[in-house]
Formats: structure tokens, sequence, C-alpha cells
């Protein structure tokens, strides 16, 4: 096996973040999906933008948040997924480069526009998003480096990502090109509503063995297995999936690798300011433990620092240095 070129490399929604504080009152008057994520098209975020306060603009995506951490954390990246020919489109490509992530898919010319998440901030750090999907569900599957993915140590992939059709036939593709080359593929689940739309999929990429890391929080493991609780959802994927990992937002987190069992409790921070990309963020602190080689549990303790970093200020990018602070937690 030639040695990889990457640590980790990414298929993701290449979206740009709108994010606003909200009142509770705004939420209900908009009827939004309170604390989730809803997917709207082009006159809904029109709407909604329209509704928004001041807002920060913060290159985002779920899996593009993951690489971003990983960057920060001093791993190889690269990222594929769809921008368009736009503002948004430049911004993204940008921010992305800035922190140190290989990023070579051109932009697609027309309509629709670079994809955003207009997301809503409560008072109680509560992040309620609506997702205009744009561009980013047009990447083609002629758009996968197969010679990048088969020189990556983990094939990293998003949920969200598999509802269009064209995505959904790139990153395919790309677990059989990193499966070629004996490279692991993670899978976040994402969001309870993709598993009701994509649950069989992801079962049977689980059934086939195609699946070697899988993130997961409570909520998801429910849905995904038909359980309701962490410890029924653990058993019924045991023996299916080499590396299981389960956040259970201020309960910690816990991971099942190959028989071994490790547990965290949640970082303790002064204020949860917002929740946007705790997730994302857990993986990247998970994954770069993992991918150089680091006990279970100390990878567990590098995602719960990096979600209590993400949370303690707007945004899904880090504001401190996220080197340091792993030194300081973990010495």
């Amino acid at each position: 096996m030639t040695k990889p070129r990457y640590d980790v490399i990414a298929i993701g929604n290449a979206i740009v973040d709108v994010m606003s504080p909200a009142s509770d009152e705004l939420i209900e008057e908009l009827q939004l999906n309170r604390g989730g994520m809803t997917l709207v098209d082009a006159e809904r975020a029109k709407e909604l933008y329209d509704a928004m306060g001041p807002a920060r603009e913060i290159s985002g995506g779920s899996a593009a948040n993951t690489l971003a951490g990983l960057s920060a954390l001093g791993a190889q990246c690269a990222f594929i997924g769809q921008v368009a020919d736009d503002q948004l489109g430049e911004v993204f490509a940008h921010d992305i480069r800035a922190v140190g992530i290989d990023f070579d898919v051109a932009p697609r010319e027309g309509n629709p526009h670079t994809a955003r998440c207009l997301i809503f901030v409560t008072p109680d750090a509560q992040r309620t998003m609506n997702t205009f999907l744009g561009a980013s569900q047009f990447l083609p599957p002629s758009a996968l480096d197969a010679e990048a993915v088969a020189a990556a140590k983990v094939l990293y992939l998003e949920g969200y990502l598999w509802d269009p059709e064209e995505p959904r036939a790139a990153m395919r593709r790309a677990i059989e090109a990193a499966r070629a080359a004996g490279r692991e593929v993670a899978f976040t689940l994402s969001e309870v509503f993709v598993i009701d739309r994509h649950g069989d999929d992801f079962r049977a990429l689980i059934e086939d063995g195609l699946i070697d890391i899988l993130f997961a929080n409570h909520l998801e493991l429910f849905a995904l297995t038909g359980t309701d609780t962490i410890e029924d959802g653990i058993a019924a994927l045991h023996g299916k999936v080499p590396t299981l990992v389960v956040t259970r937002s201020a309960d910690g987190a816990v991971a099942i690798r190959n028989g071994e069992r490790a547990e965290v409790a949640a970082e303790q921070i002064d204020e949860v300011v917002d929740t946007t990309g705790a997730g994302d963020l857990f993986a990247a602190g998970f994954l770069y433990g993992h991918v150089n080689g680091e006990p279970l549990e100390r990878c567990l303790r590098r995602g719960a620092i990096a979600a209590a970093e993400i949370i303690s200020h707007y945004g899904a990018r880090t504001e401190v240095d996220l080197k340091a602070l792993m030194y300081e937690k973990l010495a």
C-alpha cells in the first residue's frame, strides 16, 4: 500500500452559513423546526433571509467543518464539493483553501446558486437550520478524483449529501475507490430526517461491511436501529461496524472500536453560545486521534474538547488555536 497523501478526504455540501440571533417568538412566527434542520427551496430561503436580523456569513457545511477542525490540528485534508460560479462560491473556496485544505472542484456555471444555510440561534444556544442546497446537490460523479480518494487514510462522507442523485453516485464511486485501495470509510448520519429518507441505504452499506467508522448522535442511532436506548442501539450494530461513535449531547460520548469500549464526559464550558457544528468538530477531534493511532479514550477526549470549543461561540469554525488547546487539555 502506498503512503497516504492525505489523512482525511471528505465529500460534502459546500455551504456558506448565514447566522443570526433570533427570539423564540420569531421561530414560532416563521413556523420553523426549532433545533432541527429543514431543507428549503430558493423562494423560502429568500423569505427567511429577509426575516433575519443582522447576520454573519461563515463558510460551513458539515464535512467541510470537520476538515477545518482536522486541518487546525495539523492533519492533511482534501475536500470534494460543488459551488456555483458566484460570490458565495468564491467565499467558500477562499475560506477552505485558506485553512490549508485542498479543494480543486471547478465551480458550476449558471443556476442554482451556491448553497447556503440560514441559521437562527435562540437565547438557549439552539440552532434552527434552514438549508438551500443549491449547487451542492449537483456534484457530478465526474468531479470525483479517485486517485485522491485512494491516497487518503480515511474517506469521510456526509449523510446530508446522500439525498441528491448525482452526489450519491459520486459517494458510491468514492467508497469503491477507497475500498479498492484498502482505505477506511467513515460516515456521519447527519440528521434524523436523512435517516428517515435513506435509512435503508445506510443499513445496506453497514450490512455489506462498507462502513468502517460510523458517527451518530443518540437520536440518529435510535432512528437507524429502531431502538430507544443507547445500549440497545449499540447492540444492534455489534459486529457490523468496526468503529462506532455515539455522541450524547451534555452526557458525553461513547465509542466501540473492534470490541473495545470507551466513554468520556462532555467538556465543561462557561456558557453554551451556539451548538452549530458541535458534531462536526467532535468528528474532527476523534478522527485526528484515530488517524494518528491514539487510544480510543483519547480520541473521544479530542472530540469532546473540539466540540466544547465550537459551542462556546457563534459559527462552526474554531476561534482559538485548537492544537494548543488540545495540548493544554490533554497534558
